[in-house]
């Protein structure tokens, strides 16, 4: 079972590239299961087709995403930051998002696989804005669409430019700087 498992994971780290680069359309499962060191039957047997095998993956990608990046509503202009971090550090997720939205869903909802997570968020947003601390004009779901949207301006989605890690870190520090004033300006 431990190499079943080592398998599987080597199939989803390898799918996570190929959807990132190439799409649900352009991804060949023959180069997956190559890079994956595995052979085709054993990604049909785990995730049924390359669509579940795509659903898979970028659930996989968002659900970390969203436990790696604490959130804070006292603090969205932190939370902007360290999402930006993240997602300098990941932008496969950022592509994967673009390609489902390109290639799937149009509207509507992204992923909702961890509901728990996001009324989480949606409730402590509401406490902040009861507070004084956000802005309590503003729908506790816009807020954070916003501000995680904020947060991508230099990610691979972006219309204008896409920051990667071999940029200067002086660049880095004043779009922190940027992020973490539009935030606390919008939403305080």
């Amino acid at each position: 079972m431990k190499d079943g498992n080592a398998t599987r994971q080597r199939l989803l780290d390898a799918a996570a590239g190929e959807f990132a680069t190439y799409g649900i359309a352009g991804a060949r499962v023959d180069r997956i299961s190559a890079t994956a060191k595995a052979n085709k039957a054993q990604l049909y047997a785990y995730f049924g087709d390359k669509e579940r095998l795509f659903d898979t993956v970028f659930r996989q990608q968002a659900d970390e995403l969203v436990t790696i990046v604490p959130f804070t509503a006292d603090d969205l202009p932190g939370y902007a930051v360290r999402l930006y971090d993240e997602c300098l550090a990941r932008p496969e997720l950022v592509r994967l998002a673009t390609w489902a939205r390109l290639e799937r869903i149009p509207a509507g909802v992204l992923v909702d696989s961890m509901p728990e997570q996001t009324a989480e968020k949606l409730g402590a947003i509401a406490e902040a804005q009861r507070s004084g601390v956000v802005n309590p004009a503003l729908d506790p779901g816009d807020v954070l669409a916003m501000v995680s949207t904020l947060a991508l301006t230099w990610s691979p989605a972006s219309l204008f430019f896409t920051a990667t890690t071999a940029d200067p870190d002086a660049d880095h520090e004043r779009r922190r700087e940027a992020l973490a004033q539009t935030v606390r300006r919008a939403f305080g």
